[in-house]
């Protein structure tokens, strides 16, 4: 009989089941006359909904006017047929979201909405994290245009409150190439007017962001999946520091900086979807890759190799395949399990990992199992899940993770744990780190694979790829610690009105005038 008496110490919480590294956002932008805008950007983020569960949201664009619909939950849950069937236009973008800056509230959902000083409308969606939010508040706050009668904290919202200011008197186009050089950290930006649709990167890259060519216009995307899925033949790469306006003229290229691509190599490990293309190199032949180097690294000695699905599958497929060990499945996952805005009763709480995976007794029963996870963060999920399996009757787990000990935090459009809650961090040597996670997590043996495989496997040069979080080099310079953080806008915003006397959360923002709300 299975004890459900278990502390939470043991088995996390149903809500602690995600913990692996959060994702981040997922945009899409679309210029297509004489098509279903609307429609095909929600098939756009249906696509892209893996990079942020949290909220979603689109904007339309007719020649005339921008409206904006957006919403906290799932692509699905947002819109329906009656909502898409409104909103008519030749242009769109979309958003899906995961918060890194800013709080989970439909305010900070996107796309968010601005006027130009002009009256026109402005929309903008974005994937990433700026690091230096709070210098670009300060001079939105200075210049008037943000600050105590905000509702919404979100690096976004400062951009697109800097980015209609910025169009008084010159183009949005103009705008945004005087605006872009002055962010720093990570971003893929859409955004738009009335007729006009944008998508920009940052010079690092860091963040993948596609073109797509319609028979009768243009797509941009946050992964190449996005556009296999409303039909778009893949073009290109937006390059780092690169604008891209699409218009009736057709698409026009201007660079705002000089690119040092940096691309994010956890994409490859775990945030994009397999069948998608990042910088020529196929998401999934990644990971298989990176399995095999895995079983070359840290053989180990079993009866059959299986994932913990979905993102270990890749991996323990290669891992398989190297080492000659049957790949078996032997856990389902249950799909329909995902972030949910129900709160679990104690008694389901204390049910943790089992409510999203489910031990084949049958098949694992006797093994020596090697099983294949992309990553551990706080090593809360691999602890649970080790002692599900112990308990179906496994003789032996032993642990492979497909990529190196996350050891430091991310600034630039991941919600990893706070450095403390990272288990891998803060050890005094390789070898005692390993052992204590693995006494931690109760594994039989444990392996990571290491940085040099990570990379070789992507098929990037090293230099152009930021391994941040498990080297600790942070390409893009860091503000001090005060100046960063999820909530930074937020304590901002109340050290403001609690001088002024004024409380923002009472004040109207007069800027969502062209927002649709639920």
């Amino acid at each position: 009989m299975t004890d459900l008496s278990t502390s939470e110490t043991d088995l996390p919480a149903a809500d602690e089941i995600e913990n692996d590294p959060r994702e981040e956002c997922g945009v899409f932008g679309v210029w297509a006359p004489g098509e279903d805008v609307a429609k095909m950007t929600y098939y756009g983020l249906y696509a892209l909904q893996h990079r942020g569960q949290e909220a979603a949201g689109i904007s339309v664009g007719d020649g005339a006017q921008v409206l904006v619909f957006k919403d906290l939950g799932l692509v699905s849950q947002v819109f329906d047929e009656q909502t898409l069937a409104s909103m008519h236009g030749h242009i769109a973008i979309g958003h899906c979201r995961y918060s890194t800056t800013g709080s989970t509230s439909w305010e900070n959902s996107q796309p968010i909405f601005r006027h130009t000083p002009a009256g026109n409308g402005v929309a903008l969606g974005h994937n990433g994290n700026l690091v230096n939010t709070a210098e670009l508040a300060q001079r939105a706050r200075e210049l008037g245009i943000y600050g105590k009668n905000e509702t919404a904290t979100s690096d976004s919202d400062v951009i697109g409150a800097l980015l209609a200011h910025a169009a008084a008197d010159k183009t949005l186009e103009q705008a945004a190439l005087e605006l872009l050089p002055t962010l720093r950290g990570a971003f893929c930006l859409t955004f738009q007017d009335e007729n006009t649709l944008y998508a920009a990167r940052d010079p690092y890259g860091i963040r993948p962001l596609s073109l797509g060519r319609l028979d009768r216009g243009w797509v941009v995307a946050s992964e190449t999946a996005a556009l296999d899925i409303v039909g778009a033949s893949f073009v290109r790469d937006i390059e780092p520091g690169e604008l891209l306006a699409i218009d009736a003229d057709g698409v026009r290229s201007s660079r705002f900086a000089e690119a040092t691509p940096k691309g994010c190599i956890f994409e490859y490990v775990y945030l994009a979807r397999p069948d998608s293309v990042i910088n020529g190199r196929s998401v999934h032949s990644a990971r298989v890759d990176i399995g095999r180097r895995l079983a070359q690294e840290e053989p180990a000695i079993g009866d059959l190799v299986i994932p913990v699905p979905e993102s270990g599958t890749p991996a323990a497929v290669g891992y398989a395949q190297e080492s000659g060990i049957p790949y078996g499945q032997g856990l389902m996952k249950n799909a329909y399990v995902g972030r949910t805005f129900i709160q679990p009763s104690q008694t389901i709480r204390q049910l943790g990992i089992r409510l999203k995976l489910n031990p084949l007794k049958e098949v694992i029963r006797g093994k020596r199992l090697v099983v294949v996870d992309d990553s551990i963060v706080r090593g809360n999920t691999q602890r649970a899940l080790i002692r599900m399996l112990r308990e179906a009757g496994a003789a032996e787990v032993h642990v492979r993770i497909a990529s190196a000990p996350v050891r430091w935090p991310c600034f630039y459009g991941i919600d990893f744990a706070s450095p403390a809650e990272l288990i891998a961090n803060g050890m005094e040597s390789e070898e005692a780190m390993v052992e204590g996670v693995r006494q931690a997590i109760d594994a039989d043996s444990l392996g990571y694979l290491s940085v040099d495989g990570m990379v070789e496997a992507s098929g990037q040069p090293a230099e152009s790829l930021c391994k941040a979080c498990f080297d600790g080099n942070y390409p893009i310079p860091l503000p001090e610690e005060t100046s960063m953080g999820k909530a930074v806008l937020e304590t901002m915003m109340k050290s403001s009105t609690v001088a002024d006397g004024v409380d923002p959360l009472t004040t109207a923002n007069d800027n969502v005038s062209a927002v649709m709300r639920p």
